[in-house]
């Protein structure tokens, strides 16, 4: 799959396949958009769709400054459009959103264990890590406090008992950091099960300073 270039539609269906496969949605339990370039809308899946069986029919195309839709489209779009586009509006340089409902993520946010960002891909990729209170899923109240969170440029946001949203300059760069961030929560969940979380340590601090020092990439 070539990120680079062509329609965000077919990066998103790419995506949607790929975290099916991977393990990290159930079902139709997510949902996806990416900015048209150049341009203040952004493509959005519609409501009810299967993540590992999208194609360009299968998105909504909304408008971010009114959350219009100006796509030639029957189809409603996602009940989470309300996420996508309070965050679009706190983060301008946002170019994609993943939201999915992945199960070692909120298997540890209802055990009230924090993620451990283990691995040096974790810390580069994620960073951080916030967790908002619950929210009804779908309501301008999630979306309020998902947008608040990400707005201090927090790229992976948990929402309570329901998801996250992971966001990025890229479709290419959401898919990554969805993926590090539940490989952490198993890596997590595992050393619970050890009866080791407690003693578990985060990735070493000296990588985590030259990654916030622009000195340190990773491969």
């Amino acid at each position: 799959m070539n990120y680079g270039a062509g329609d965000p539609r077919d990066q998103l269906a790419h995506v949607g396949s790929e975290v099916v496969r991977a393990g990290l949605v159930v079902g139709s339990g997510g949902n996806l958009s990416a900015r048209v370039s150049g341009n203040g809308d952004f493509w959005v899946t519609a409501a009810g769709t299967w993540l590992d069986r999208l194609d360009r029919s299968a998105f909504v195309r909304v408008r971010i400054a009114d959350g219009a839709t100006v796509s030639d489209d029957t189809h409603p779009p996602t009940s989470e459009l309300p996420l996508h586009l309070a965050t679009y509006r706190r983060r301008p340089d946002v170019a994609a959103i993943v939201h999915l409902h992945p199960q070692a993520v909120l298997l540890l946010d209802a055990l009230g264990e924090q993620i451990r960002l283990v691995t040096t891909d974790h810390a580069f990729y994620l960073r951080r890590v916030v967790t908002t209170p619950f929210r009804l899923p779908g309501t301008a109240e999630l979306a309020d406090e998902a947008a608040a969170a990400a707005a201090d440029g927090t790229n992976c946001v948990i929402l309570s008992r329901h998801g996250c949203s992971v966001v990025a300059d890229s479709v290419e760069l959401a898919h990554k950091r969805a993926l590090y961030l539940e490989e952490a929560a198993r890596l997590t969940y595992q050393a619970l099960a050890l009866g080791r979380a407690g003693t578990l340590p985060d990735c070493p601090p000296e990588f985590v300073r030259a990654v916030e020092a622009g000195t340190q990439s990773t491969v």
